[in-house]
């Protein structure tokens, strides 16, 4: 029950997070388009993820979904936590990142140290989470990750 109060929460705030915070440009990119990359890049894993998810891309989020190819993390209402104390690890601090992880000490205080390894992950990887990763979709993940210390 507590996974739907959060997934409808997310749904209300996604659309003024987006106009008020999101500035970025959006990719103008498709599942489709992304899947012709050639395997083992960043582009052709994140169309993986899209597809195997049933997903599609949204306007100016892509980079949320490269961090969960990267990272390795699922996409679960208490994965999505584990993502954002990830990222807080690593240095993000945006006001979604911020609310999701009070949501998650709140409603998941059995998995705080779930939370605790993914943030200490985050910080044992070299700053990452504001790469421009579009102009890197061409690059192979393994790479990144590795370049990056992502575990």
């Amino acid at each position: 029950m507590k996974d739907k109060i959060i997934e409808f929460f997310y749904k209300m705030i996604k659309i003024p997070y987006q106009l008020l915070f999101k500035r970025v440009k959006p990719w103008g990119i498709s599942v489709e388009s992304l899947l012709l990359f050639d395997a083992g890049t960043l582009g052709n894993d994140l169309g993986l993820f899209f597809k195997n998810n049933a997903f599609e891309v949204q306007d100016s989020l892509e980079e949320h979904d490269v961090f969960h190819v990267l990272t390795a993390i699922g996409t679960t209402v208490k994965e999505e936590v584990d993502l954002q104390f990830y990222l807080l690890g690593n240095g993000k601090r945006s006001p979604f990142t911020l609310l999701v992880i009070l949501t998650g000490i709140v409603f998941y205080p059995i998995h705080y140290n779930s939370f605790r390894n993914c943030y200490k992950r985050g910080k044992n990887a070299y700053l990452f989470y504001d790469l421009e990763f579009y102009k890197l979709l061409h690059r192979p993940t393994v790479e990144i990750k590795s370049i990056f210390n992502i575990k």
